[in-house]
This record gives structure tokens, C-alpha cells and sequence, in this order.
């Protein structure tokens, strides 16, 4: 059988830390071909707490490190994808039996020392019993602490990466796994199958296992190899209720068991309430929140807002698996969120490099790392690059996202304002393109509702790897949570006809 042409770097995985190595690889000069067995963002990088942050719980941990690279990436981030991420002050309800005023006010100037904060304000102490932070909380609570971090479209953050890896040549195939690999020397034989079953072999330099859940099944039932160490993998749920409180900042709730819960606001009429940790032990194939989860979170709500929710309120839930490197941490919330990264092959053979752990605010610190460590194979790639480089989208202006959205708002002016917004937010600076020759809303085509147009779905198909109603429902968009049964389906026969 004749064995296609090599590449460089062959990327196991289409999560955020399999799209930002592989655009950091194609940025260097090697040829990269990144496969995916389902959709990109498909699992664990769609289903996160939707922030970029530096982690200040980890603090307690003594995870320093983590935290600094954290809050460096943070900033990197906001620059590099305006469109996406948005700063966000949090404020943290003081309940004096869980943590002492103390500990808190020196945990958060610890914060702002390790980070920069060229564009986020410092941290400071709230009234409660004052507007507007206190009037949607339970009266008990007088005082607070406020201080910034960032929100994120987790799942559009992988599409961004994922078209940047693209635009410089990377070669992203979607409903595409790796079935087998073999070592043959200085080169890999890989085979790969699409989701019509047909196969084909690829010759590539280094194979790099960014698969999240599933990196050490990737290790041992594809690549046959025993592994000495191993992951374990939390679940980490969420629900997202009517709104609980007007405003647009965020809050961090503690928790009798010192852990915290993130609330905020969600798509105008929602907040989104998460996250748990409860380690996994069986199929990671089909997480879902559980209902001692769903209780938790409510019970979590229910401590520190007027209003009350339960299980019945809950609008929309969804649980990723975090694959956590084992550090031998007793309790699951302890474990940590930092990554390890493990290389095997001698000089004279073909790398392989699993990526273990992690976090979404880290994925091009880690994209990064993984080059240096690749640089003994590739002693002729591109030197460090993606820290001043904007994502797809991203290129917004020397002035910043808010004068470009004004622009925007002008050249497309018969286009309501909200809906604009909303795509802008999605999109960014390809928002042209997604709009193409349209002049009036009639030229964008079918309307599915909640501002989805076909004009928009077609760009989704051919340019985001978007190929079902899945797809574009709760990954490129989240229009499924304004969508009826009538809308979602036809839009579903829409892609059909395509």
C-alpha cells in the first residue's frame, strides 16, 4: 500500500489544547494535521466554567506557579481574541465562619501582585447592604470582595484556534479517529478512519496525544503501551436557571466543603451556575450531570440569593470530564489543575507526546511547551510566536473591540442591534465574511430564530467544520437555548439539504 506523504506533526485530539498545538506548530513552518474523532470542542473544552482566570482557590494550594501563568495567559488571551473573552469582576459574599476576612483580603492582593493587569481593575472590598451588589442577596450578607477575571466562549475559543491552525496551513479533519499507530523507526504509520469507515495511512515525524479523557485509552488500546502513571478524571457539572440578579458581573459562592461556585449571567435571561467535582469511575462516554450535582449547585444558590431555585427550574445542564494528572490528592477538588506533559522516543526514533491535564486559560502556555519539547526532532521550526498574535477573529483593531464594534454597527446598520452584537461576539473580525453580499436582513436567508440565519449556517459548514445540528446549536452558537422543537428541526433539514 502506498503510504501518503509525511508530515511533520500528527495532533490526536480536536479540544482547545490539540487546536492550539497545532496552531503553534503550523506557525513555526511544519506541516500539521490535526484529527478528531467527533467535533472540535466536542467534549470536555465546550463544557467548562467559561472562564479565564488565574484560579484564586489555588492559592490555598500553594499552586503559585499555576496561578502566575494563569493570570499572564489571562491578559495574552484578552488581546489575542477580544471578541471572545470580556473581563468580568467577581465579587465573593464574606460568610465569616467559612474563610476569615483576612485570608481573603491577603489571598486576593496576592492575586493582583501576580498579575499584570494592563486591562483589569484591582481587587477591593463591597458593601452589600448597598446597590448594586447586595439588593438580590439574602440580607445577612453585608460585606463582599470584588476583584476582576475574564469570561470566555469556551467552545468558540477551539473554533477560533482551530481556523488560525488552518489559515496557516494545518490540515483539521473532524469525525475523523486514529485507529492504529505504529513506530517504524524515525517516522509513524498512522491509520485513520472517518465516520463512513473508510481508512487510509499516513506517514508522519511525531505524533503529539492531546486526547483530554481519553489520552491514556489513546496510549494503551491504539499504541499498545503500558503507562506508569495515570489520570484521574473529575466531572464537573453545571445548570444554568432563569435569571437570579440583575446585573453583569459575576459571584463566587463558598461552600461549606471550601470549595466555590461560580454564578453569572448567561445569555441575557439566564445565569449559569457551576461547577462540582465528583472523581469518575466508570463510562466517561455519555457524562451528564447527576442529580446529588444538580441539588448541590441549588443548595449553593439557595444559600446566598433571594430567590430560590430546585431541580425543576433548571432550563439547560451540561458535565465535561476534567483529565487531571495524578498527584496522589485525596480529594478530587484538591487535585491539581496544572499539566504534565510526557514524552517517549530516543533521538533517532519518533517522538510520541501525551498531554495530560491542563486548563482552558493555559492551552497556549501549554501549546508552547509542547513545541520546546519537540525541538530536538525539529531543530529547523519557527521560534516561540502565538504570545503576541491574535486568533482568527481577534484582529479587532489597535483601538480595541468596543470602537470596532461601533464601526461595525454603523456599516451594518440594517441589521438590529442586538443581533449584530451577538454575531460581532461570535465572530469577530470575520463577521464581513460571515455576512458576505448581504444588504438587508432578506438577504441573509432563512431565519431559524434567536438570530440564526442560513447565511450564517453556510459559513458554519464551510468554514467551522460544523455538520450538525449539534454542531451549530450548542457549540458555534448557543442558539439551542432559544430554539423550539419546530426551529431546531428545521434547521436540522436545512443542514440536510446542504
Amino acid at each position: 500500500m502506498t503510504v501518503p506523504p509525511a508530515v511533520d506533526v500528527l495532533v490526536v485530539g480536536g479540544g482547545i489544547n490539540g487546536a492550539g498545538i497545532a496552531r503553534d506548530a503550523a506557525g513555526r513552518g511544519l506541516s500539521v494535521l490535526l484529527v478528531e474523532k467527533n467535533d472540535l470542542g466536542g467534549a470536555t473544552s465546550s463544557a467548562s466554567s467559561k472562564l479565564i482566570h488565574g484560579g484564586l482557590r489555588y492559592l490555598e494550594q500553594f499552586e503559585f506557579r499555576l496561578v502566575a501563568e494563569a493570570l499572564r495567559e489571562r491578559e495574552i488571551l484578552l488581546n489575542a481574541a477580544p471578541h471572545l473573552v470580556r473581563p468580568m469582576r467577581f465579587v465573593m459574599p464574606h460568610v465569616p465562619e467559612l474563610r476569615p476576612a483576612w485570608l481573603i483580603r491577603i489571598g486576593l492582593l496576592l492575586y493582583d501582585y501576580l498579575a499584570r493587569r494592563d486591562a483589569l481593575l484591582p481587587s477591593t472590598t463591597v458593601d452589600l447592604t448597598r446597590p448594586p451588589y447586595g439588593h438580590d442577596l439574602e440580607k445577612t450578607l453585608r460585606r463582599g470582595f470584588m476583584y476582576s477575571d475574564c469570561w470566555v466562549d469556551d467552545s468558540r475559543l477551539v473554533i477560533s484556534t482551530a481556523q488560525a491552525a488552518a489559515q496557516l496551513g494545518a490540515q483539521i479533519r473532524t469525525r475523523t479517529a486514529c485507529s492504529d499507530l505504529r513506530r517504524t523507526g524515525a517516522s509513524w504509520i498512522a491509520t485513520l478512519q472517518n465516520a463512513d469507515g473508510i481508512r487510509e495511512e499516513i506517514s508522519v515525524c511525531a505524533v503529539v496525544n492531546a486526547a483530554g479523557p481519553w489520552a491514556l485509552r489513546f496510549l494503551t488500546d491504539v499504541i499498545h503501551i503500558d503507562v506508569p502513571y495515570r489520570l484521574r478524571l473529575v466531572q464537573g457539572s453545571h445548570i444554568v436557571v432563569p435569571k437570579l440578579y440583575a446585573g453583569d458581573h459575576a459571584f463566587i459562592l463558598q461552600n461549606d466543603d471550601r470549595r466555590v461556585v461560580f454564578a453569572y449571567p448567561y445569555h441575557d435571561a439566564y445565569t449559569l451556575v457551576g461547577t462540582t467535582d465528583v472523581e469518575i469511575k466508570g463510562s466517561i462516554e455519555d457524562c451528564r450531570p447527576s442529580a446529588a450535582e444538580v441539588d448541590y449547585l441549588c443548595a449553593a444558590v439557595n444559600r446566598y440569593f433571594c430567590r430560590k431555585v430546585a431541580a425543576s427550574d433548571v432550563v439547560y445542564s451540561y458535565a465535561g470530564i476534567r483529565p487531571l494528572f495524578d498527584d496522589g490528592a485525596g480529594n478530587p477538588s484538591q487535585v491539581t489543575r496544572d499539566y504534565a506533559l510526557r514524552i517517549t522516543g530516543e533521538r533517532n526514533q519518533a517522538p510520541l507526546l501525551s498531554v495530560f491535564g491542563g486548563k482552558i486559560t493555559t492551552y497556549r502556555a501549554l501549546a508552547e511547551q509542547v513545541m520546546a519539547a519537540l525541538s530536538p526532532w525539529f531543530p529547523d521550526m519557527g521560534c516561540d510566536w502565538t504570545a503576541t498574535a491574535a486568533l482568527s477573529g481577534g484582529d479587532c483593531g489597535t483601538a480595541g473591540f468596543s470602537p470596532w464594534l461601533e464601526e461595525i454597527r454603523h456599516a451594518y446598520d440594517w441589521l438590529p442591534e442586538a443581533e449584530l452584537d451577538t454575531l460581532a461576539r461570535r465572530h469577530g473580525s470575520n463577521l464581513p465574511a460571515v455576512l458576505g453580499d448581504a444588504r438587508s436582513v432578506e438577504g441573509l436567508g432563512v431565519a431559524f430564530g434567536a438570530g440564526l440565519y442560513a447565511r450564517e449556517v453556510d459559513y458554519l459548514v464551510k468554514h467551522e467544520w460544523a455538520a450538525t445540528a449539534e454542531d451549530v446549536l450548542w457549540r458555534r452558537t448557543k442558539c439551542g437555548l432559544h430554539l423550539n422543537a419546530d426551529q431546531q428541526a428545521a434547521l436540522k433539514q436545512y443542514l440536510r439539504s446542504l
